[in-house]
């Protein structure tokens, strides 16, 4: 596969790669501008530029609750989307009766689920880990018989990082009400590309992250139903009602609340989305050999994952950087390890490596997927 970088396409960069991080909306630049030279209050303090910054943390926080149908008190800020991960597992367990110190979660999680199961087994915890089927779904029975009275929380990702599968979040919340254990879901992949309302769903605690939504990187949020119980992981001062202490980051926080309100009125224009990933697909779908993962029928609008027969994945991205295209080859968060939720979807061996996740974003157009699908052909002829 021979790549000679075309000087036109270097010049037109195309970013297809919208799971792993979004550009920073201009207008969440603009917004953070202030809070980064002269909104330096610190919102614990009691003058006028403490309380500047104080309120300016309070509108953000209605900003992200209006995003996802909840209260204002039910949102705490965190670091990120991995911080809302572990605050939600480890702060409930923590905080169970002893009776009750199981954890259910998917073999297909984000390592921020995943990745604190030998620590929590380490402390005396138990984890279960539910399959997936050929498509990324966790099977509602599965689900059932998992469950007993032993159960603290369930902890399924409502759309997946590498496949895009949509999860049914409100039938799995309606079979674990009844064992009286918490949900909670890693929403980090579809917040600002699904209309979420808290409540419709039933969970008790929601993760997300602000750049997957246009805005700053290191910063996310927690959803915390009222009423729930949990223990802090940072202990200090008493910001965020006491449960994740730190002097608040007011730029990002910011950055966060004005991302949050752009994705609320972006929603009703996802079916753009939908409508150029389903022609890419249909692009794609001439190249011999080509499979494309996750669930057809419920998959996240912007996400197309792909591995073409006899190609490695990570081989065609680095040829498509080199011409000017931003994709990936699986997750950000794994490099070039092997896929755990392919191998969890049984997927073929041979295929692991094969695989290509494209993710679209607000500013792609069709000239710049008939462009990439060209090319791709291009690629593999060669």
């Amino acid at each position: 596969m021979e790549v000679i970088a075309n000087e036109h396409l270097e010049s037109e960069k195309v970013y297809l790669d919208h799971a792993a991080a979004t550009p920073v909306d201009p207008q969440v630049v603009s917004v953070m501008c202030h809070w980064l030279t002269d909104g330096y209050g610190n919102p614990s303090s009691s003058h006028s530029l403490g309380r500047l910054s104080r309120n300016a943390i309070q509108r953000a926080r209605h900003q992200v609750a209006e995003l996802i149908g909840a209260l204002d008190s039910e949102i705490i800020f965190t670091s990120s989307g991995t911080e809302s991960d572990n605050m939600a597992l480890c702060g409930v367990l923590a905080a169970a009766p002893k009776s009750r110190k199981r954890l259910i979660t998917s073999a297909i999680e984000h390592s921020a689920i995943l990745s604190n199961i030998n620590r929590l087994e380490s402390a005396g915890y138990k984890v279960t880990l539910l399959p997936v089927d050929n498509l990324g779904r966790v099977a509602c029975k599965d689900l059932e018989q998992a469950l007993d009275n032993d159960v603290s929380l369930v902890s399924i990702m409502y759309a997946n990082n590498e496949v895009g599968t949509i999860q049914d979040i409100k039938r799995h919340v309606d079979i674990v009400k009844p064992y009286k254990a918490l949900f909670h879901t890693d929403a980090v992949q579809a917040v600002g590309l699904l209309p979420i309302d808290v409540n419709e769903l039933g969970v008790d605690l929601l993760s997300l992250s602000a750049h997957k939504i246009y805005g700053p990187k290191g910063m996310g949020a927690l959803y915390i139903r009222e009423g729930v119980l949990i223990k802090p992981l940072l202990v200090g001062g008493g910001q965020e009602f006491n449960l994740r202490a730190g002097t608040e980051n007011v730029p990002a926080i910011v950055g966060l609340g004005e991302a949050a309100e752009l994705a609320r009125q972006r929603l009703k224009y996802v079916d753009r989305l939908k409508k150029l990933r389903d022609y890419l697909q249909q692009e794609l779908n001439r190249i011999p050999g080509i499979i494309f993962y996750g669930d057809p029928d419920n998959k996240l609008p912007n996400h197309c994952c792909f591995s073409i027969s006899g190609y490695k994945g990570a081989n065609l991205v680095a040829a498509l950087d080199l011409i000017g295209f931003y994709c990936s080859s699986g997750s950000a968060c794994h490099g070039l390890k092997p896929s755990h939720v392919l191998q969890a979807m049984g997927v073929a061996q041979d295929h692991y490596n094969q695989a290509i996740r494209v993710t679209l974003g607000w500013s792609n157009t069709i000239e710049q997927i008939q462009r990439f699908s060209a090319v791709i052909q291009d690629l593999i002829a060669d």
